[in-house]
C-alpha cells in the first residue's frame, strides 16, 4: 500500500511530490492556538519516515511487514504555514540493518525526520524506529 493511500493520511490531506511529503495549513488540522496540530505534524513525520524506509529498500516491497516500534518527537516552533518533511538515516545504521535482515529475516532501523515550514523554520524533529520482518 502506498503511504499516501492510508485513510488517516488522506483524511488530514498529506500530499506527495517526488517522495517529499507536505501538509498545507488549513482549518481542519489546526489546534486551539490556530497552528498545525501536533498530531498532524506527527502523522506527516511518521508517514515520511515510512516512505523513506521504502525508498532505501525497494527490493523488499511486498516481501516484508514494517511496523513502527518507537517514536520520539520534539516540537520546536509553532507551524503557522505549509510544512514539509525531510527524512534521513545514518549510513552505518543502514548497513547494520542490512546485515541483521540478511542474517535473521528481520531488523530495526531508525529514521530521522525534520519538518520545516515554507520559510525553512524547523517546527519539529523526530526519530522513528521501524521493525521490519520478512513475510
Amino acid at each position: 500500500m502506498k503511504a499516501t493511500d492510508i485513510p488517516f493520511v488522506r483524511h488530514i490531506g498529506i500530499e506527495e511530490k517526488n517522495n517529499e511529503l507536505s501538509l498545507n495549513f488549513k482549518e481542519n488540522i489546526l489546534n486551539h492556538i490556530n497552528t498545525i496540530h501536533a498530531s498532524a505534524q506527527f502523522t506527516l513525520a511518521e508517514t515520511q519516515s515510512g516512505i523513506y524506509l521504502q525508498s532505501l529498500f525497494p527490493e523488499l516491497e511486498g516481501k516484508v511487514i514494517p511496523v513502527l516500534r518507537d517514536a520520539q518527537i520534539k516540537y520546536k516552533k509553532p507551524a503557522q504555514e505549509k510544512i514539509i518533511a525531510f527524512a534521513s538515516a545514518n549510513e552505518e545504521s543502514i548497513e547494520k540493518f542490512k546485515v541483521q535482515f540478511d542474517k535473521k529475516g528481520r531488523g530495526s532501523l531508525q529514521i530521522e525526520v525534520v519538518i520545516k515550514d515554507i520559510n525553512d523554520v524547523v517546527t519539529c524533529q523526530a526519530t522513528f524506529t521501524w521493525f521490519v520482518q520478512a513475510l
